[in-house]
Order: structure tokens, then sequence, then C-alpha cells
């Protein structure tokens, strides 16, 4: 246990960063989920819409991540990895295949 004021007030800091970056995170999973299953969906039934609504939802995506590398929620390296993964995603779902 803490015994002096500052390390107590480090605690608390703490602790509200931690679930401050938990709520971060997991907005950001959201979205990354939701743009991986438009890519399916596109996958399933091309269209217009669906189109939109892939380029739409990695923007947001793309806009979560990097606002929480900003906010050092996420190392900028690990924020890029999504990225990619998320760009290849799209890419491999919405590029027609070539043989």
């Amino acid at each position: 246990m803490a015994n002096n004021n500052s390390s107590k007030k480090r605690i608390q800091i703490a602790e509200r960063n931690r679930l401050q970056n938990k709520a971060y995170r997991s907005a950001m999973r959201t979205l990354m989920k939701r743009c991986l299953n438009a890519c399916g969906d596109y996958s399933e039934k091309p269209g217009e819409e669906a189109k939109t609504l892939v380029q739409q939802s990695m923007n947001d995506a793309f806009s979560k991540i990097d606002r929480a590398v900003k906010r050092g929620v996420l190392h900028r390296n690990a924020g890029a990895n999504q990225k990619s993964r998320l760009s290849a995603a799209v890419k491999k779902a919405i590029e027609p295949v070539v043989s």
C-alpha cells in the first residue's frame, strides 16, 4: 500500500489511464472487426453500397488507430501493423482476382 500522498495519487492516475486505454483499445478493435466484416460481406455480395461501406469502415478504423497512437495507447509500429492488416484485407476483398 502507498505510504505518501504522491504515490497514492500516482496509483489513482495509473488506474484512470488504464481504464481510458482499455476503452480506447476496445473501440479500436470494434471498428477493426466492423471493417473486416464489411470486407467479408462485400466478398459475398459485391455492390456499390457494400464497397462504400468497406471504404467508410476502413477510414473510421484508420482514424481510431491513428488517434490511439497519438494518445500513446498503441505503439506506432503496432498501429502501422494493424493498418497494414486492414489494408490487405480490404485490397483482397475489393480487387478482382487476376489469374
